[in-house]
């Protein structure tokens, strides 16, 4: 008789160990099923351990990757005397089947192998997931889930793995050494393990699967980054230095991608950083593929607000772009303060951080008057495509940070027969500089562009102890004013004068 674990298995337990050994020895004689029924004696011929959301790692739901996961399970089973095996089944989100997906995984996964059937397998589960098996027939034993007072009375693995995130020494704790098998501190030790699952579930930024926000449109937004990759490189090329390049905020590769095809840089490392799931396996499939002709390119999973993501004093170029503005939104103003600090711990001396992203105008504070077209499009649908630019405006205004608790300030005004819109300058460049996004909107949303003007940005790198090279610009986008803000809108003072666009990206090239 096979017994069947599945779950995520972090870590595994004293209490695992003992449930375990104890099945075997006494060939499952009478263990109650979480019917109250006792078993009968079968003698067990192995233990598999289903490793659910194997292909997850570095998210707060997943923080161990699987083959530390599965080297615990291999260290543990050699306490058992029978076999073990391990067998990852990737995560596909919420399915009413997901039993059903497990076992047809584990069968497709050892070739036919281990067909787990009802009549060969007993399972073992504690969280609800039991019922699913029990609904395809399963006899399913409850382990730390007692079937008479319907509690657990023995501690899940997982709250051990949340008491290793609250303590100040976990590898010295005693509660902690009694409940965690020697198995799983020996790996968790060996490899740092603890360590890094407390800096990722105390990243207060990053969610439960290691994104920034949960409504991109990976598809569009991959394409977005790969069409102004060609852009990117060539307005940051001149200022890179060889060596060490490292690109945080990496998405799906396409910076490091054109910077590997650079004769200069052949000879160059690349280490990319993305913090996102979905844009980190991008990478690495890329990597798979060979679409870098560099051979030296090495992508990582880490958070470079909450530590450093290179080693101190190691890099000789550290390229972001479009990345700060998100340390603000998603996070806070201290994120990115501790983001900058960290950039300039990270460089050599002489290297140089550089930092292409939006930026907020001059006179951020100023009171305007928009106009806007109200006769480009529709006034009275939901769908963003159709919306005239004077209603994409209102729409805007009522989902701009609207998770966040902002509520941007404005009012109607009628001057001449004319209607503008009067508000501050900074929250009219949100509006001007974020509106065509309409793929993803409900992501856009949570972005502030324009939070910081230039000065306020030299002020931020000097003070962390950056040189602010005199190369260093904030410029507008002209084809962003050619195609997406002349014949839709106008900026006028409040003496009804018509001012230019301000400002709306900046380079800046922070040395050390």
């Amino acid at each position: 008789m096979y017994i069947l674990i599945p779950g995520r298995h972090h870590l595994l337990t004293d209490f695992q160990f003992k449930y375990l050994n104890g099945l075997v020895q006494r060939s499952l004689e009478g263990e109650l099923d979480i019917q109250g029924k006792p078993m009968l004696p079968m003698p067990v011929t192995a233990i598999i351990f289903a490793v659910t959301s194997s292909n997850h790692l570095g998210t707060k739901r997943n923080p161990v990757p699987f083959y530390l996961r599965a080297m615990t399970i291999q260290e543990f089973s050699s306490y058992l005397d029978v076999p073990v095996f391990v067998y990852g089944i990737d995560d596909v989100g919420v399915i009413d089947n997901f039993a059903g997906y497990t076992l047809k995984t584990i069968n497709h996964n050892s070739e036919g192998f281990h067909k787990l059937t009802p009549d060969n397998t007993i399972v073992i589960c504690s969280t609800p997931v039991k019922d699913m098996y029990a609904e395809q027939g399963y006899r399913v034993l409850p382990a730390e889930w007692d079937v008479n007072t319907q509690q657990y009375t023995q501690v899940l693995p997982w709250d051990i793995v949340q008491m290793i995130v609250k303590a100040d020494n976990w590898k010295k704790d005693k509660q902690i050494l009694d409940l965690m098998h020697p198995a799983a501190f020996k790996v968790w030790n060996q490899y740092n393990v603890g360590e890094k699952v407390q800096r990722i579930l105390k990243d207060p930024i990053i969610g439960a699967d290691g994104d920034l926000t949960a409504t991109r449109d990976y598809n569009a937004y991959v394409k977005q980054m790969d069409e102004i990759a060609a852009l990117k490189y060539q307005e940051t090329a001149p200022y890179i230095h060889t060596g060490r390049i490292g690109d945080i905020g990496c998405a799906a590769g396409s910076w490091i991608k054109t910077g590997s095809e650079d004769e200069r840089l052949h000879e160059c490392d690349f280490y990319g950083v993305e913090v996102s799931r979905h844009l980190f396996d991008i990478c690495l499939q890329r990597k798979h593929n060979g679409d870098f002709t560099n051979p030296s390119v090495f992508f990582s999973q880490k958070n470079a607000v909450t530590s450093l993501v290179f080693d101190a004093g190691s890099m000789n170029t550290i390229h972001t772009s479009s990345l700060t503005h998100e340390i603000e939104s998603y996070g806070s103003r201290a994120d990115l303060l501790e983001f900058i600090n960290n950039r300039y711990q990270e460089l050599a001396p002489g290297g140089v951080w550089i930092n292409r992203d939006v930026v907020g105008p001059d006179n951020k504070d100023e009171i305007i008057l928009m106009w806007l077209n109200a006769s480009d499009g529709e006034n009275d649908t939901t769908d963003l495509d159709k919306l005239s630019t004077r209603a994409l405006f209102t729409r805007f205004a009522q989902d701009f940070r609207h998770a966040e608790g902002f509520h941007l300030p404005y009012e109607w005004v009628t001057i001449q027969d004319e209607t503008y819109c009067k508000l501050k300058m900074q929250d009219a460049c949100e509006f001007l500089f974020t509106k065509d996004y309409k793929d993803n909107w409900l992501s856009e949303m949570h972005e502030t562009f324009c939070f910081w003007n230039f000065a306020d940005w030299q002020q931020a790198l000097e003070t962390a102890g950056f040189r602010v090279d005199k190369l260093s610009k904030p410029y507008r986008n002209e084809w962003i004013v050619k195609n997406r803000l002349e014949g839709k809108t106008k900026l006028f003072n409040t003496s009804l004068e018509e001012i230019p666009f301000p400002v709306s990206h900046m380079l800046l090239l922070a040395r050390k």
